[in-house]
């Protein structure tokens, strides 16, 4: 038997890059985007500056999300009673991912894959 082996070297970044899946491509932004929208209905609520902070602060495409405000990391911890609870409350993030909102990203992710080719 002959076996016959080649070594194919490739560029993950540019692969990385190619399907928009870097910074800056249009699935990280389309993360992006999806999280804070999706979270909304999560995050704490007095006067939404919480969940403002969430849209002020994060650069769309950078794959960070970012909620700063002087209580944020508190109330993302700390159970308390929150206006709009029981869905408004703490770990915001986690939640929304855990009633759907992961899957839901991955098929945004997955269609837009496709268009890309």
């Amino acid at each position: 038997m002959n076996l016959r082996m080649r070594r194919i070297e490739c560029d993950v970044q540019k692969i990385i890059d190619s399907h928009g899946l870097g910074e800056g491509g249009e699935i990280q932004k389309y993360i992006d985007s999806e999280v804070l929208r999706l979270c909304e209905p999560y995050v704490p609520w007095d006067e939404g500056d919480l969940n403002d902070s969430g849209t002020l602060n994060t650069v769309i495409g950078s794959g960070k999300v970012v909620y700063d405000t002087p209580y944020a990391r508190r109330w993302h911890y700390e159970p308390a009673e929150f206006q709009g609870a029981p869905k408004r409350g703490n770990y915001w993030f986690d939640r929304m991912c855990a009633e759907g909102g992961e899957e839901a990203i991955l098929r945004g992710c997955v269609a837009i894959a496709k268009k890309m080719g």
